[in-house]
């Protein structure tokens, strides 16, 4: 493949000129304050009173201003100061979760021996499910579009699925209790 030369109105080896940037309008009422203060000027006497209070401030051999232990820090201290405080709030907050004693219903449940993995969902009250004489655990399939409204996450992607569930239903055919079988 033949090399092509460059473009006539650039020389060889030279690189064109980079556009102009434009110039942002300017606010005529800002160029005649900025003609009115250019007359302005420090008088002479509180000019040469601030430079020799400069002078004073930053004379060579003077003591520099101490500064406080937050200014001393600068960007790593500061950095390491911050991955230390995340250590500790990680730290604490580990220990709290892992030295946490056992909420009732939780102790409740690993004393019952559930091993099914799930509770049943009331569907009437305690005292209807506690005095009902005959109860009977059957074996269902629910829609899990149902579930919602007992509380249960259902996502738009398996709402129209069946799900396996044992129903607790009373001696006269109303539905007690819910729970959904391990799956």
């Amino acid at each position: 493949m033949p090399l092509l030369p460059p473009p006539p109105c650039v020389p060889p080896g030279a690189m064109p000129a980079p556009a102009p940037t434009p110039v942002p309008p300017r606010d005529p009422l800002f160029d005649r304050l900025r003609a009115q203060l250019a007359d302005h000027d420090t008088p002479p006497a509180v000019q040469r009173h601030l430079q020799a209070a400069f002078a004073r401030q930053h004379a060579p051999g003077q003591p520099r201003r101490l500064l406080r232990w937050w200014q001393r820090l600068g960007a790593s201290g500061w950095a390491l100061l911050g991955c230390g405080a995340s250590g500790v709030l990680a730290l604490a907050l580990l220990l709290v979760v892992m030295l946490r004693p056992p909420s009732a219903p939780d102790a409740a449940l690993n004393d019952a021996g559930d091993d099914s993995g799930s509770a049943f969902i009331a569907l009437d009250t305690l005292e209807r499910i506690e005095d009902d004489p005959a109860p009977t655990l059957l074996t269902t399939r629910v829609p899990r579009a149902s579930l919602s409204a007992l509380g249960v996450a259902v996502s738009p992607d398996n709402a129209g699925d069946m799900v396996e569930a044992e129903m607790l239903v009373g001696a006269d055919g109303s539905p007690l209790a819910l729970r959904l079988a391990p799956e």
